[in-house]
């Protein structure tokens, strides 16, 4: 159960992934999660009201599953392989989370000064999440797909654009980090 609940080293987890980018590509697949919601937004019906959504869903159902998995894998990741136990930050990050106003920063999985209910739901944090969400759907639409799809599929591909993609993910992430972030939570 130990090495169930604990990080896996480099030299097990690049090789399962390795394995399973050469078993997608060898059948002539993909992998990402912003493409099932495409798949989602296209059985639900979008294809009558824009052209993007209409393409043969039925042969990406195969990828749903991965998303299916995520959902399960995260709920008994949390449910039952974990002690409840605080998240192992650095604590130079811990304080300066503390300083943006996140005060269990380290103890729980998801920030209340975020996720609460009463916080979410308030001008500031329904700004916050629909600006994010626009920016994250425009960004992955824009840039052809996602982190996962980009940094594990096109890279294993040696596909240029998504090397410049995740080259542009990190940039994003710092600035948001280092830039953005202290602005909204100041």
């Amino acid at each position: 159960m130990d090495s169930i609940l604990q990080p896996w080293p480099w030299y097990v987890s690049g090789p399962l992934i390795t394995f399973v980018m050469i078993f997608l590509i060898y059948f002539g697949k993909t992998f990402g999660m912003s493409s099932n919601l495409r798949t989602l937004c296209s059985i639900g019906g979008a294809g009558k009201y824009s052209d993007f959504f209409r393409f043969d869903w039925k042969a990406q159902r195969w990828n749903l599953t991965v998303v299916l998995g995520a959902i399960i894998g995260g709920f008994i990741a949390v449910n039952f392989l974990s002690f409840g136990s605080a998240i192992d930050l650095n604590p130079e990050t811990i304080k300066d989370l503390q300083k943006l106003g996140f005060n269990d920063a380290g103890s729980t999985l998801l920030p209340g000064e975020i996720y609460d209910w009463d916080n979410a739901l308030s001008i500031k944090g329904l700004a916050i999440l629909i600006i994010a969400g626009f920016l994250v759907g425009f960004g992955t639409r824009y840039a052809g797909g996602c982190t996962s799809g980009h940094a594990i599929t096109g890279l294993s591909n040696l596909q240029l654009p998504s090397l410049i993609a995740v080259i542009g993910f990190f940039i994003g992430g710092l600035l948001m980090t280092h830039l953005i972030l202290p602005l909204i939570f100041a």
